[in-house]
């Protein structure tokens, strides 16, 4: 089995409830983003099908998706081409989360009630008692959570959908730079800081805080991009 092969099989989490051909994409995805297979790499389906075991139906699925996520291209005569994230593509992707993470949060906190307010601090204190136990896993949860929190508060549907997507391209990245204890004591501080501008109905904090929140997210994952680039050539 190849390098390449190990790394997408270390990824495949056969205990999740889902059909076999998700599981491979999600597999075949996490590998890509985290630098794992690298870009120009092509990925020869019967090849992978062999070596994990499976028919190739669920990889041809992976394949097709990727293309279309422009994770990956396909090559008429040559096949599926790794195509990646590369350090330009993060920085796109952050400078529209900021732009829509504050049109979000800014937007909620004008529709959200009393009781709202009171679910979005337990869930902060919630997270606080879990960091505390180096529940990382949980901890990392409860981020979600506060983000989905607010996106669902602001009634804005089509710029959650818009945002899940983005987020998903660099969900492994932020998993990996925040499990750090320093560095979820920091984005936890942070969250309290967005909630405090949220209930003091100050946009401008707002701004500055998600600004620099997302702007240190950035600097952990351009990190860890270059990290796994110089690991592979």
């Amino acid at each position: 089995m190849s390098n390449i092969t190990e790394s997408v099989a270390k990824n495949l989490d056969l205990t999740l409830n889902q059909p076999l051909k998700m599981l491979v994409y999600h597999a075949f995805r996490k590998t890509i983003i985290l630098g794992e297979i690298p870009a120009g790499v092509r990925i020869n389906e019967k090849e992978f099908a062999e070596a994990m075991n499976i028919s190739r139906t669920p990889i041809r699925y992976a394949m097709q998706t990727l293309v279309s996520e422009n994770l990956m291209a396909y090559q008429p005569g040559v096949g599926n081409i790794v195509k990646g994230i590369n350090i330009a593509d993060a920085y796109e992707i952050y400078d529209i989360r900021k732009a829509l993470d504050i049109l979000a949060t800014t937007t909620a906190m004008k529709k959200m009630t009393p009781e709202d307010f009171i679910e979005l601090k337990h869930l902060l204190e919630e997270t606080d008692r879990l960091n505390e136990v180096d529940e990382i896993d949980l901890v990392l949860q409860k981020f979600s959570d506060f983000n989905q929190f607010i996106y669902q508060k602001s009634q804005m549907l089509r710029l959650e959908s818009i945002v899940t997507k983005l987020r998903d391209y660099l969900v492994y990245f932020r998993d990996i730079a925040i499990r750090a204890k320093e560095r979820r004591d920091h984005a936890l501080h942070e969250h309290w800081l967005i909630y405090q501008g949220m209930t003091n109905q100050n946009k401008e904090q707002i701004e500055l805080i998600i600004q620099e929140h997302l702007d240190t997210s950035l600097s952990f994952i351009i990190k860890e991009m270059a990290q796994h680039y110089d690991s592979t050539h």
